[in-house]
């Protein structure tokens, strides 16, 4: 008897090590606040693959850039560093003009527009990320972007000289073509680039500048509805190969979840931010004539530019696009 005992406890000792040998955690770094939309969805999306594997994959997020900086996740996902991880897609169309798609200036404007182009243009955005060694998830938008600012302005000659935060390509390039001076700075950087004056303005949605209270440091939001960029959701090839059928089928499945469920936030959130944005006392409205006249402009260049190095991939999903 005793026997037999020490025989079903050392069979239940090996069984819960093999177990805890075979589950895995996954650290995911994050670029944004915890409470931002995006973070809070890719940590829903985390509790529901821990959940449907039985904890076999433990993913755990980290927001605010607190295990890579915004602008070290997706070469740490490339190399292994870590097995998945979240990152803004046009921060990085230095590297393919495709990452740019969702960041051509008045190429849409609303997130009707925006999904009609993504739909397109997902299938070559997976594979250009498959050339850079990672598997696609899902991606979120972020609201229309504006133009934040520390003065009123009436014209683009008003932003001559106004110290800009830029995070892309795109942003960069529009710094340059208003007269504006490029500063590149991060997310989880920004609140003390402006209150230490690196940065005077940036473009980006009332959800960044909701998170961050800009209102401490800037003075006006423009709704001028530039672009929707996307973050994306992306593993390490070598990680994704490694999983079982079962395990990728959960997290294809929580990713069209997390998709759909972000999509609907990042809606719900673009007018709750612009109203918090007044609340904190900002001017929010839109720009004058004058202002969107001149910037849509410079997006006709940013575009000519951009289908230049884009190739005939880029100008096919931009022509099927207005073709629709």
């Amino acid at each position: 008897m005793k026997t037999m005992t020490g025989l079903l406890a050392a069979t239940a000792l090996t069984a819960a090590a093999t177990v805890a040998a075979q589950a895995e955690t996954w650290d995911m770094p994050l670029a944004y606040a915890a409470t931002n939309f995006h973070s809070e969805t890719a940590a829903s999306f985390a509790a529901c693959v821990t959940e449907g594997t039985g904890g076999e994959l433990e993913i755990v997020t980290h927001p605010s850039g607190s295990l890579y900086g915004g602008a070290e996740i997706k070469r740490a996902v490339t190399t292994g560093q870590v097995n998945i991880g979240e990152r803004l897609l046009s921060a990085h169309q230095n590297e393919n003009p495709l990452y740019g798609i969702d960041s051509i200036p008045f190429l849409v404007s609303s997130f009707d527009e925006h999904e009609a182009l993504w739909d397109i243009a997902e299938p070559a955005v997976s594979d250009a990320l498959a050339e850079d060694n990672l598997h696609y998830l899902y991606s979120v938008p972020w609201p229309p972007q504006g133009l934040y600012m520390n003065k009123a302005v009436e014209s683009v000659d008003d932003l001559a000289g106004v110290k800009f935060r830029s995070y892309s390509t795109a942003t960069a390039r529009m710094a340059e073509l208003t007269g504006m001076l490029p500063v590149q700075v991060e997310a989880a950087e920004l609140s003390q680039a402006l209150a230490t004056g690196v940065a005077e303005s940036f473009i980006s949605s009332g959800a960044t500048g909701y998170d961050r209270k800009v209102w401490e440091q800037l003075s006006h939001f423009y709704v001028v509805d530039a672009w929707l960029p996307r973050n994306a959701i992306f593993v390490n090839m070598q990680a994704w190969d490694g999983l079982s059928d079962e395990t990728k089928a959960v997290m294809e499945g929580c990713a069209a979840d997390a998709a759909a469920a972000g999509l609907e936030a990042s809606k719900a959130y673009t007018q709750f931010t612009l109203d918090g944005l007044v609340e904190g006392g900002m001017e929010v409205g839109p720009a004058s004539d004058a202002l969107m006249g001149g910037l849509k402009e410079i997006g006709e260049t940013m575009t000519t530019e951009w289908l230049e190095t884009a190739g005939e991939d880029g100008a096919a999903i931009v022509d099927a696009y207005k073709g629709q």
